[in-house]
């Protein structure tokens, strides 16, 4: 007996992989010309150093700039330069009242960045998808997990900063770790109180989705024991109680 042959089958949702990925190739190639554009403005330290202080004290010209870094003029004006190329900087020309030399030109930041508003949305997207993630662990997993990647990431963090000091009381060390995670965008600072020393942060990197996902601030937790650890040694581990207003408390605190 002869069967009749099925027709072709069409291609479901499972075969559409591949115009997905292709749909990504332009944000991909998007994004890496943004981070080699950030490199290319901002990998010289000097430059970055500039960038910063034009961003605090706007109006500046080539010449102060020059003074405050102590460099030639032409150096600081090179640098400068290419901050306005990138398009992170804008220049305004200021004539001599007396109508004599030539025009002085004000650096000013620009407003609104394109390059470092996507490479911010992009690292929501990456906060989001964290997220996500630490929901299908579990909240026990997740937050065992978020503690140990917080504890060796700050570990690491403690071996740069004093390869070669001596071992610091928990309050110095309180102090450092406030500047630390000041440099990761917590907005940290020490704080003496009865109990201990508390560092107090009064902005969280992970933005709203800590709110969402209260797990993350384990992340902080971790990342203060790794430090204590590498700060101060000692054979056991310094108690360390965390507040987190993700999780109904007045403040985002850790005492130690």
């Amino acid at each position: 007996m002869q069967y009749p042959q099925s027709a072709p089958r069409t291609p479901g949702p499972l075969f559409a992989t591949a115009p997905l990925a292709a749909d990504r190739q332009p944000e991909d190639a998007r994004f890496n010309s943004v981070v080699a554009a950030v490199t290319a403005a901002f990998g010289d330290p000097t430059r970055r150093d500039i960038f910063l202080r034009v961003r605090a004290e706007p109006g500046m010209t080539a010449t102060q700039a020059a003074a405050l870094f102590s460099l030639h003029p032409n150096v600081a004006r090179h640098h400068l330069d290419r901050l306005v190329a990138g398009g992170y900087l804008r220049v305004e020309t200021e004539r001599r009242a007396q109508g004599a030399g030539r025009p002085s030109k004000r650096f000013f930041p620009v407003d609104g960045d394109p390059a470092i508003e996507f490479l911010t949305r992009r690292d929501d997207l990456l906060v989001t998808l964290l997220g996500k993630a630490l929901d299908l662990l579990g909240p026990e997993v997740a937050e065992q997990m978020a503690a140990e990647v917080g504890e060796t990431y700050g570990r690491s963090l403690a071996a740069a900063m004093s390869p070669n000091e001596g071992q610091r009381s928990v309050r110095a060390a309180m102090r450092v770790i406030a500047d630390a995670l000041t440099a990761h965008g917590f907005a940290a600072h020490a704080e003496d109180q009865d109990e201990g020393t508390a560092v107090v942060a009064e902005q969280c990197p992970f933005g709203t989705a800590a709110a969402s996902h209260p797990v993350l601030c384990a992340v902080d937790r971790g990342m203060v024991n790794g430090l204590l650890a590498g700060l101060c040694g000692g054979s056991g581990p310094t108690p360390v109680v965390l507040s987190s207003r993700a999780r109904g408390d007045d403040t985002c605190a850790a005492l130690a």
